[in-house]
C-alpha cells in the first residue's frame, strides 16, 4: 500500500513538475511576445549608431559617404574634400557598424532638405542581403522591424534570441535618440566620421577561405533582407541628386580564381545590386582589388589599418569621377 501511495504521489509530483514548466514557457513566450510588440512600436529606421553620425550633415556637404564598417573605417571624408576641391565639411562619413540602407533611407527621410542635393555613395556586405545570417550582430534591426512577432518569434527562437535581444535593446536606443533630437542637436563626429584601425588582427584569427565566411553561409537571397534592402536603394536613388552603391574589396590573400563557391556567391549578390541599378537609377562599383592596396594594409579579412585609408580613399574617389 505504501508503495502504491509513494507512486501516486511521485506520479502527480511528475505531472505538476510538467505542468508548470509548461505554463511558465507560455507565460514566458507571451510576455516575451508582448515586449517585441512594444519594441516594434518603438523601433524608428534611424539606429542611434547612424544618429551619432547625423549632425555631420549640419555643414550641408554635397557628398556623403555612407554604409557599413568598410566605409566607417576606411573612407577619409577630409581627403575627398580636399581631393575633389571641396572645403572641409562638403564631404562626410556617417557609415557605422553593419550599417543598413533602410537607416540611410530612414536618414534621407527624415531630414530631405539635407540630402536632397547630395551625392551618397554607400556600401554594402553580403550580410546584408544573405537570410542565412541571423547572428546578433550584424542582422539588418530595421528588416527585423518589418518582420511581424509571429515571424520574429519563428525565425530567431531559441538558437538566435540574442538576435530578438538586440533589436529590443536598439529599438528603445533609436527611439531615444530621435526624441532627443541627437541627429540634429548631437555633437559633431570628428575627422569628418572617419574611425581608424590601428592593428592587424593575429594571424591565426584570420579566416582560411571566404566561401565558407559566415557572411556567405547559408546562402539565400530570397528572404526579407534582400527585398527589402534593395528596395530602400530603390526609393534612396529618387531623393538624392546621385546613388552610387560600393561593394569594397576583401583582403588580397584571398583568391576568386581558387574559390569557385565564394566567387559564385559574390557574383550573385552583385547581380542582385546590379539588377536592381538598372531597373531603379542608381550606378553600381564592385571593387574587387585596389593598386597598392596590398596584405599589410589589411587589419582582418574586410578592413583597412589606419595606413591603407589614403590609397583607398583615393582609389575610389577616382572611381567615382568626383
Amino acid at each position: 500500500m505504501a508503495i502504491i501511495l509513494r507512486t501516486c504521489v511521485q506520479g502527480y509530483a511528475a505531472r505538476w513538475v510538467v505542468y508548470t514548466l509548461f505554463a511558465s514557457g507560455v507565460m514566458w513566450i507571451a510576455a516575451f511576445a508582448g515586449l517585441l510588440g512594444v519594441a516594434k512600436q518603438a523601433h524608428v529606421d534611424v539606429p542611434y549608431a547612424l544618429a551619432l553620425k547625423l549632425p555631420l550633415l549640419q555643414s550641408r556637404p554635397d557628398l556623403v559617404f555612407a554604409g557599413e564598417s568598410r566605409t566607417e573605417y576606411q573612407v577619409d571624408a577630409e581627403l575627398a574634400a580636399r581631393i575633389t576641391g571641396r572645403p572641409i565639411g562638403g564631404a562626410v562619413n556617417i557609415a557605422y557598424e553593419a550599417g543598413e540602407p533602410l537607416a540611410v533611407l530612414g536618414a534621407i527621410r527624415q531630414q530631405p532638405d539635407l540630402f536632397g542635393g547630395t551625392h551618397v555613395v554607400i556600401s554594402v556586405a553580403p550580410f546584408l542581403f544573405n537570410e542565412g545570417v541571423r547572428s546578433a550582430a550584424v542582422y539588418p534591426q530595421d528588416v527585423a522591424a518589418r518582420l511581424g512577432v509571429f515571424d520574429q518569434m519563428v525565425s530567431f527562437l531559441p538558437l538566435r534570441i540574442g538576435t530578438l535581444i538586440r533589436f529590443v535593446r536598439e529599438a528603445f536606443n533609436a527611439r531615444l535618440a530621435f526624441e532627443q533630437n541627437i541627429a540634429g542637436r548631437g555633437a559633431r563626429p570628428s575627422a569628418s566620421g572617419l574611425s581608424t584601425i590601428d592593428r592587424a588582427q593575429r594571424e591565426d584569427n584570420w579566416p582560411r577561405d571566404l566561401g565558407t565566411h559566415p557572411h556567405y553561409g547559408r546562402w539565400n537571397l530570397s528572404g526579407p533582407k534582400a527585398r527589402y534592402e534593395t528596395l530602400a536603394l530603390c526609393d534612396m536613388a529618387g531623393m538624392v541628386r546621385k546613388l552610387t552603391v560600393v561593394v569594397p574589396p576583401w583582403a588580397p590573400r584571398y583568391d576568386r580564381g581558387n574559390d569557385p563557391l565564394w566567387q559564385e556567391k559574390d557574383d550573385q549578390y552583385v547581380a542582385l545590386l546590379s539588377s536592381t541599378g538598372r531597373r531603379c537609377g542608381f550606378e553600381v562599383l564592385n571593387v574587387q582589388a585596389v593598386p597598392g592596396l596590398d596584405q599589410s594594409k589589411y587589419a582582418d579579412e574586410m578592413h583597412l589599418i589606419a595606413s591603407g585609408i589614403p590609397i583607398y580613399t583615393r582609389y575610389l574617389v577616382a572611381k567615382l569621377g568626383l
